[in-house]
C-alpha cells in the first residue's frame, strides 16, 4: 500500500510542480485522486500505466484539479482498459462530465460510471472502505478517506509449534478454520487482528467540520498547505489552507504522519514550508512530484 504524487502544486504549475493528482495503490486497486493537466504525461514519468486505474475521486470542478480527466480516460482507452472506472465526486459532477465530451472530438472513451457522493461511506468491499465529506471552498467540494479493513496476520510461533504451513495457512489468514492431522485448527488460535490503515486526501477549502471529520485519527493526511501563515488572509480569502492549519489540524486531530500538498508557486524552498509546519506537528513531510510514500 502507497501513495505517488503526480502532481502537488495548485492553480499554476511550475517546472517542479504539477497540477494536483494523487495515486493512492492498495493490491490490485489504484484509486486517483484529483486529475489535473498533464497527469496522463506524469504517468508515464513515473511508469503507471495508465490502464491500471481503477477508481477516480475528484474534490472539486476547478481546471486545476480535473484537465487531465479527458485525456487520461482517452489514453486508458487506447490502452485497451476492459472494465468500467467509477468516478466519484461533489454535486453537479455528473453534468461537468456530459459536457466534458462536448469539448472536442472524443475517441477511444472507456466505459466509465459517474457516481455524484456527498457525506460517509460510498464504497465498502471485504478489503477497504471510501468516505467522503464536504468541505469549504469556493465551489462544491469534497475530501475523501480510505480506511483498510481490520486483517488477520499469522502468529508464526504459534503455526510452527502445531507444524503449520504451506496454503493451509492463507486459508486461516482469511478467518476460516481448517483440518490438519485429523484435527481442526481455529484461526482464532493460530492469528491475531491488525488495525486497518488510514488515508486521508484533503485540499481546496478552508478549516470546517468536515476537514476535521477526514483528519480524525487518520494515519497518513495528505492536505493542502497552499500558502504560509503571513499570507493568511489570502487563504482565507480564496478559501485554502496554511501550512500552519494543515499542522493544527494534524495535532489536533491524532494524525500519524503529515503531507502537505497543493503548494503555490511562490514556494521556491520546500524547508520554509516544513519548518512552518514542525513547529506545531512533527512528522511532517512537503510533497514533491514522483514522491512515493510506503504507508
Amino acid at each position: 500500500m502507497n501513495v505517488q504524487f503526480l502532481g502537488t502544486g495548485c492553480a499554476q504549475p511550475t517546472k517542479e510542480r504539477n497540477h494536483a493528482g494523487v495515486l493512492l495503490t492498495f493490491g490490485t486497486e489504484r484509486i486517483l485522486f484529483d486529475c489535473g493537466e498533464g497527469i496522463q504525461r506524469q504517468m508515464r514519468v513515473a511508469g503507471v500505466k495508465p490502464a491500471k486505474i481503477t477508481r477516480l475521486c475528484i474534490t472539486h470542478f476547478h481546471g486545476d484539479h480535473v484537465f487531465g480527466i479527458p485525456g487520461l480516460l482517452s489514453s486508458m482507452g487506447a490502452d485497451q482498459f476492459a472494465k468500467k472506472l467509477h468516478v466519484y465526486g461533489p454535486k453537479g459532477i455528473k453534468s461537468y462530465f456530459n459536457h466534458i465530451w462536448k469539448w472536442f472530438a472524443a475517441k477511444d472513451i472507456i466505459e466509465h460510471e459517474v457516481h455524484e457522493v456527498t457525506s460517509g461511506v460510498f464504497f465498502e468491499n471485504d478489503a477497504f472502505s471510501l468516505e467522503v465529506e464536504k468541505v469549504d471552498h469556493s465551489v462544491a467540494c469534497v475530501g475523501y478517506k480510505f480506511r483498510e479493513k481490520e486483517r488477520l496476520r499469522i502468529d508464526v510461533k504459534k503455526a510452527k509449534k502445531v507444524g503449520l504451513e504451506g496454503p493451509i495457512l492463507g486459508k486461516l489468514q482469511k478467518g476460516e478454520n481448517v483440518r490438519f492431522k485429523g484435527s481442526v485448527i481455529q484461526s482464532v488460535d493460530v492469528t491475531y487482528p491488525v488495525k486497518g490503515r488510514t488515508f486521508a486526501y484533503v485540499t481546496d477549502t478552508k478549516r470546517c467540520n468536515g476537514v476535521d471529520l477526514l483528519a480524525k485519527d487518520t494515519d497518513t493526511l495528505v492536505i493542502e498547505g497552499t500558502f504560509l501563515d503571513n499570507l493568511k488572509k489570502n487563504a482565507l480569502k480564496t478559501k485554502h489552507l496554511t501550512v500552519k492549519q494543515a499542522a493544527l489540524i494534524a495535532a489536533e486531530n491524532n494524525v500519524g504522519k503529515l503531507i502537505i500538498t497543493h503548494i503555490s508557486q511562490r514556494y521556491k524552498n520546500a524547508n520554509e514550508l516544513r519548518e512552518e509546519a514542525q513547529h506545531y506537528f512533527d512528522d511532517v513531510v512537503v510533497a514533491e512530484d514522483f514522491m512515493k510514500v510506503t504507508l
